[in-house]
């Protein structure tokens, strides 16, 4: 989402670097800002104070 956290949908495991798995809902949000103290979730803590409009590049079979 443009301006806040990474919204992910579906039959998804969570597990971080080392390993612990996090329990999740079929549509849950990460946190881009750094700023939740949820985390690794999103909880709104960005709005108003982060910024990012990241779009991936269309790659194209040659």
């Amino acid at each position: 989402m443009d301006n806040g956290s990474f919204r992910v949908t579906g039959d998804v495991e969570l597990i971080d670097a080392e390993g612990n798995k996090y329990e999740t809902k079929p549509t849950f949000s990460l946190c881009r800002c750094g700023m939740s103290k949820k985390m690794p979730f999103c909880d709104g803590n960005h709005k108003g104070k982060f910024e990012s409009c990241v779009r991936a590049k269309a790659v194209l079979d040659e």
